[in-house]
């Protein structure tokens, strides 16, 4: 990428915006090719719908991912580029922080649009949402602890982490201060080396991570990892953590639901980050979201209460119960607003960014 000029290979995917405008992050990652990139964006956006509505938020989704490096490709043009390109689209998408984003980063973007969260508390926002996310993530696991064992305790559950990033290491405290056993595994050495100094946890190489006779495995890298090679492996009760997509294929969680595993629904389990960004549409009150993220206990037992009656796989209640919603919010629009929406539902809207100083 040359420094003397702005490259930003981009795409902005806006799934649904019944419930209001889209808001998802945005990840950087060095994809293979344009149409591995555009697979992940579909797919993140309308997990975002699905998350956003499950969460009770008036929002929905999108997703944006720009093509590149996270570790040698940054730029300030870059991300300032891309904030244009963000108002352009006139409040119709809004962005946050994803894997491979900063905060700082949004506070670049958020010099030239105001649709962006997650920036720093300078800017008044809340800051970092990984804490957020990861005590939502806790306290969902909890809530499918009570489901598997009785009891919502994690005192001496044996818990194993696939991936130690920002999000699982505050997690990880969490566990560790109720007195969870911690197994850890990241392709990252130094982000193993800190799980270990600070908790004292067990490690495992990437490749074992499935094979750990634990009570809870908690999936916290990238999304796809319970798949066909890998749910035979695993020796847990509980699946809960905080990757997207968790499932490679649907199809999958009918494999978990046969198996007897007590799975939450990663857009449930893992919507603190969301609610704590749409704090700040609001004006952000720290302890407004903290009581908001604490009702995620309610909606995943609620999502477990639905597969119970309705003999069915948590993801296909979980999604029931984002489908009713949106559903119900489009009835009221069709019925009562007609040629006065602001945000008129959409399927799949795509912007593909690919700006230089040469047009390209």
């Amino acid at each position: 990428m040359p420094r003397e000029n702005i490259w930003l290979k981009a795409i902005i995917a806006i799934h649904d915006t019944t419930l209001g405008p889209a808001l998802g992050g945005t990840r950087m990652w060095n994809y293979d090719n344009e149409e591995d990139a555009l697979r992940d964006v579909l797919r993140l956006s309308k997990g975002m719908t699905y998350k956003n509505a499950a969460a009770g938020l008036n929002l929905g989704g999108g997703k944006a991912v720009i093509i590149g490096d996270a570790r040698t490709d940054k730029n300030e043009g870059m991300f300032r580029a891309f904030g244009r390109y963000i108002e352009g689209l006139s409040g119709r998408y809004i962005t946050a922080e994803d894997v491979g984003t900063t905060e700082a980063d949004m506070d670049t973007i958020y010099q030239e649009t105001s649709y962006v969260t997650g920036k720093s508390k300078a800017f008044g926002s809340g800051g970092n949402p990984s804490p957020v996310t990861a005590y939502g993530v806790y306290v969902g696991m909890k809530a499918a602890a009570k489901e598997a064992f009785g009891t919502d305790s994690l005192e001496n559950k044996r818990v194993a982490v696939q991936g130690v990033g920002n999000v699982s290491f505050e997690l990880c405290r969490y566990l560790h201060k109720e007195g969870a056993q911690l197994i850890v595994s990241d392709i990252y050495e130094p982000s193993v080396k800190r799980a270990v100094d600070a908790f004292g946890a067990e490690v495992v190489n990437v490749n074992d991570i499935y094979d750990v006779e634990c009570d809870i495995f908690a999936p916290c890298a990238l999304g796809a990892v319970i798949n066909d090679d890998t749910i035979g492996r695993l020796r847990s009760k509980v699946i809960a953590g905080a990757a997207n997509n968790q499932l490679k294929e649907q199809r999958h969680g009918d494999l978990l639901h046969e198996k007897g595993f007590v799975y939450a629904p990663d857009y449930v389990i893992n919507a603190g980050g969301v609610i704590n960004v749409y704090d700040e549409l609001l004006g952000y009150d720290r302890d407004r979201v903290m009581k908001k993220v604490e009702g995620l206990f309610d909606s995943m037992t609620k999502v477990f209460d639905v597969s119970k009656r309705d003999k069915t796989p948590s993801y296909k209640a979980a999604d029931r119960m984002a489908e009713e919603r949106i559903a119900s919010i489009g009835a009221v629009q069709k019925s009562y607003l007609k040629g006065r929406r602001i945000f008129m539902s959409l399927n799949y809207d795509l912007v593909i960014i690919g700006a230089g100083t040469g047009g390209t």
